[in-house]
């Protein structure tokens, strides 16, 4: 089958073909280029196979283009060429065999149908011929075009040994379903569960990895339902499978917070493509189990729960190999404030709460909200419409105050060396004890955030102190 596509007429792949002829190699371009080719997908990284050595093609294809720069794996005998937007990874075909405490393979080199055996799934087994002679030409052994009109997300070979030997592909099988909207064949899908314990000799920095492309996904909550389905989440997020199921308690039951929680991502996906914004709604409850009681007039009852999540991100950002940086910090905060809108929304929405949401929130301020108006999950669509009403009148109060009092990221307009100098005053609490109060003074609205209401409120505070007498 040749393929009729303009895209396939790329200059750089019939440069490739060329020097391959004259190096006397076979040469195809495979992988997820192709796949991405019949589903109507960009995709920048291009990789070649070539029946022989990938790392001499490469060198021959790197001094054609000119300027490009090659990089050379001689380990994995891999080879990579860049040029300005073009990457090309080259490898010679192989065949792998695994040793079951390892996912690293045995390698040998091969022919073309043993490096498409060894691929993950069928739809990545396609490959496309550059060599002049068959140029275009389609060769899919597995019928990995009929799984993609279909749908499915199907392994070459057996998938229990396909994910016995690489257990990471069993979080890309979720991760493509997630992204793509497709579905695990039925035997694909039981191969993941029985096979699920493997998931334990994959690095915590691969599985993150896979965890970001499901987050990054149109809708993350596919990936997610998924990897609880398949007996994955407990392995390795089991604080995450903790929020799962419904406790009733004299005919009274809270949501599934499971459930909710992915739901809440599902949202904020719509309106974001910030990942840790993301992160931070699947983690915004996690602090529930750890803080659910039960009271005879509330029912049951979370609270501080906020807190105690927001306590707990850095332990499982640690612990999944996730960033340790202003990206974990930003989660936390997100996850210690989600509940302050809500909170403003169900009492009365004073300038003084207003005024310190946006203090605490500083430039998040936006993202907070959105993570906060996603969290509205009701069934009662009156109650929803309501919260959206409210939190309209929250958002007009907060861009009024902000022009009005510019509380954002605000200092004390009376710095701490000004008033040690004007009481004469050596470092001490009460220096922070008086800052504390111009800034609570501003919040509340007692004064405004300038610098001479701000220095008189200072010698009043400090006269009551003891600190002037004037």
């Amino acid at each position: 089958m040749i393929i009729d596509n303009p895209k396939i007429d790329l200059p750089v792949l019939h440069l490739v073909g060329e020097t391959a002829d004259e190096l006397g190699l076979e040469c195809y371009v495979i992988g997820g280029w192709v796949r991405d080719l019949f589903l109507h997908r960009d995709s920048k990284d291009i990789d070649i196979v070539t029946v022989g050595s990938g790392i001499r093609l490469a060198q021959a294809v790197a001094e054609r283009m000119g300027k490009a720069h090659l990089s050379v794996f001689r380990t994995y005998g891999t080879a990579q060429v860049k040029k300005g937007d073009v990457e090309l990874e080259f490898v010679g075909a192989r065949k792998e065999s695994y040793h079951r405490d390892s996912r690293n393979p045995i390698v040998e080199d091969g022919t073309l149908e043993d490096d498409q055996n060894r691929r993950d799934f069928t739809m990545n087994a396609l490959a496309i011929c550059l060599n002049k002679d068959r140029y275009g030409e389609l060769l899919d052994p597995f019928g990995g075009l009929q799984d993609m009109d279909e749908c499915t997300i199907r392994t070459p070979l057996d998938p229990d040994i396909t994910f016995s030997d690489d257990p990471l592909r069993m979080l890309r099988a979720v991760r493509f379903a997630s992204q793509l909207g497709f579905y695990l064949h039925e035997e694909t899908f039981d191969a993941v569960c029985r096979n699920c314990e493997r998931i334990r000799i994959i690095t915590k920095e691969r599985i993150a990895d896979e965890l970001n492309k499901i987050m990054l996904s149109r809708r993350p909550s596919v990936g997610w339902k998924l990897i609880d389905r398949t007996g994955l989440l407990p392995i390795f997020f089991p604080e995450l499978n903790a929020l799962k199921g419904v406790e009733t308690k004299e005919g009274r039951g809270h949501k599934d917070i499971f459930l909710h929680t992915l739901q809440v991502v599902d949202n904020v996906a719509q309106e974001s493509d910030n990942l840790w914004l993301r992160w931070a709604a699947l983690l915004h409850d996690i602090g529930k189990p750890k803080t659910k009681t039960w009271d005879d007039k509330a029912g049951w009852t979370f609270f501080n729960h906020n807190y105690v999540g927001a306590k707990m991100v850095p332990r499982i950002f640690r612990s999944m190999k996730l960033p340790q940086n202003e990206k974990m910090d930003y989660v936390a905060k997100m996850v210690n404030l989600h509940m302050r809108p809500i909170n403003l929304i169900e009492d009365e929405v004073t300038d003084s709460a207003v005024r310190r949401l946006l203090f605490e929130a500083g430039d998040d301020i936006d993202d907070l909200m959105v993570l906060c108006n996603a969290d509205i999950t009701s069934r009662n669509q009156e109650k929803v419409e309501r919260f959206h009403r409210n939190y309209e009148l929250v958002r007009r109060k907060m861009v009024e105050l902000e022009e009005r009092d510019r509380i954002r990221n605000f200092q004390p307009p009376v710095r701490g060396d000004e008033i040690m100098e004007i009481l004469h005053l050596p470092p001490c609490s009460q220096v922070g004890e008086i800052k504390t109060a111009i800034k609570d003074a501003i919040l509340d609205g007692i004064i405004p955030n300038e610098y001479e209401p701000a220095k008189a409120f200072m010698l009043e505070k400090a006269k009551e102190m003891g600190l002037w007498n004037g």
